[in-house]
């Protein structure tokens, strides 16, 4: 047997006591249940402040005396920042330990939230939610990667379905949160709450997080900057277009996005460790399951966006009818996506979210059949209980492959990529769902669901065609 170099012992024995070698496969417990709960508060915040500002948007603008076109950008400065950092921190988190990136989230993300609070102007609260979205972004950037050192492999597919339980609830619940926060309190207790439980989850993260391998290739942050750059300036350029502000400038700012990815891309294209992770993205099975992620989170953004006007304009329901309506795709999306993430470890994923994205379709079908003034409340809820099973079948086993697909020490940026996907996709919706009011204002909510229809079946091929690559 080779001797040990000297003193490899003691470095072997200062790393595993500074909490950075990487676990083998997994967690041992109860060390894992407490970083279980230290990932889900964390994610529960940023998720939920994506969805909670939208109920109190009106009031924040009355009290800071500010325009409703100006308070859109205490919603917009949260999402462009997460959108434009994503990619860069999950790259960072391969090079300095997703455990460092997402703790540095935490506490970035609870201080801007105690900035949000004391916010007197509305300018403050602008710049202050973007600092609060880059937190968001280190947060959701390798939240996937410490669920997959956090779980053994065989249990893979169960963490990631009680990730996506979490998630989806957190983004479904926003609302009502909101409603009972400002029930008992002003608009700043919105972002007060959140310093507890973030004081919380940073107390549990300290001991708790997995360690990770560390990349030895430096960071670009050339290709970090660009890649920042390019994403801000094509959401800027394309929500001024629909805003109808400056066509000329905003399409020229779209073209110019575009030509910096495909400078970015072509950078990358050599590099063992891009940023972009093109690496990844030639392997078949990894690329279907984004294309496949996409397609359904856009068809599930339309579907939130058209079902509530549908209810509200065209059927004269009231708020509770709406409310009972809508909650039945959370909850049917949580309690599946929790089975079908337990399913992902012994069944091929790719079926399961094939089959997940048919039943998307044939429930926004049905949805698109029943949205003329006679739908009936029961029948729509039918159809959005079967579209949440859809989703929630589709979901944890693509999210399982997506993270396994590729090495280990790329996690990170299969990570990334899965929550840039989640959010393009989430933000085409928003897009598609705009241009159909401008077209067909009398009929949106009907070419919202047809639109989700089409792309859900897109998804299921997608996710199908990744049987005939690799047993999943």
């Amino acid at each position: 047997m080779t001797a040990a170099p000297p003193g490899s012992a003691a470095l072997g024995a200062a790393r595993a006591a500074a909490g950075f070698e990487p676990e083998a496969d997994g967690l041992p417990v109860p060390r894992r249940y407490r970083a279980v709960l230290a990932i889900a508060l964390g994610i529960v915040l940023a998720v939920l402040d994506t969805s909670v500002v939208n109920v109190a948007l009106p009031t924040m603008a009355r009290e800071l005396h500010a325009s409703a076109a100006s308070s859109v950008w205490i919603l917009s400065g949260y999402q462009l920042a997460i959108v434009a950092t994503l990619l860069p921190l999950a790259a960072l988190g391969e090079r300095v330990g997703y455990r460092r990136v997402y703790m540095a989230g935490l506490l970035l993300f609870t201080a801007s939230s105690l900035l949000c609070a004391l916010a007197p102007s509305l300018s403050w609260l602008v710049a202050a939610r973007v600092l609060q979205g880059f937190g968001a972004a280190g947060i959701m950037s390798v939240n996937g990667a410490l669920v997959r050192f956090t779980y053994p492999h065989a249990l893979l597919g169960r963490g990631v379905g009680l990730n996506a339980l979490v998630v989806s609830l957190a983004f479904a619940i926003g609302p009502s949160v909101a409603a009972f926060i400002l029930f008992l309190g002003p608009w700043p207790w919105l972002f007060a709450v959140n310093l507890p439980v973030g004081l919380l989850a940073i107390a549990i993260s300290m001991r708790s997080l997995p360690a990770s391998p560390l990349s030895p290739s430096p960071m670009n942050w050339r290709a970090a900057i660009l890649t920042a750059g390019s994403f801000a300036l094509f959401f800027l350029s394309v929500g001024a277009l629909l805003r109808g502000q400056r066509p000329l400038v905003a399409g020229a700012g779209v073209l110019l996005a575009l030509l910096c990815g495909v400078v970015l891309l072509r950078l990358e294209r050599e590099d063992p460790h891009p940023l972009i992770p093109v690496d990844l993205l030639r392997i078949p099975v990894f690329r279907l399951s984004v294309l496949s992620s996409m397609c359904a989170f856009t068809a599930q953004m339309l579907t939130l966006v058209a079902m509530p006007f549908l209810l509200e304009t065209v059927l004269h329901r009231p708020t509770t009818i709406v409310g009972i309506v809508m909650t039945a795709w959370p909850l049917a999306l949580g309690v599946v996506g929790l089975l079908a993430g337990r399913l992902s470890d012994r069944l091929p994923g790719a079926a399961l979210g094939g089959i997940g994205m048919v039943l998307l379709s044939i429930g926004l079908a049905a949805l698109a059949a029943l949205s003329g003034p006679g739908g009936r409340d029961w029948l729509l809820a039918g159809g959005m209980t079967l579209g949440g099973i859809g989703f929630g079948l589709f979901q944890s086993p693509n999210n399982r492959i997506l993270l396994s697909s590729g090495p280990r020490h790329r996690t990170g940026a299969a990570a990334g990529m899965l929550a840039t996907g989640r959010l393009l996709g989430m933000t085409a919706g928003a897009i598609l769902a705009t241009v159909c009011f401008h077209l067909v204002p009398a009929h949106a909510p009907r070419w919202d669901f047809v639109i989700g229809a089409a792309l859900a079946l897109l998804a299921a091929v997608s996710s199908l065609q990744r049987l005939s690559r690799r047993a999943a």
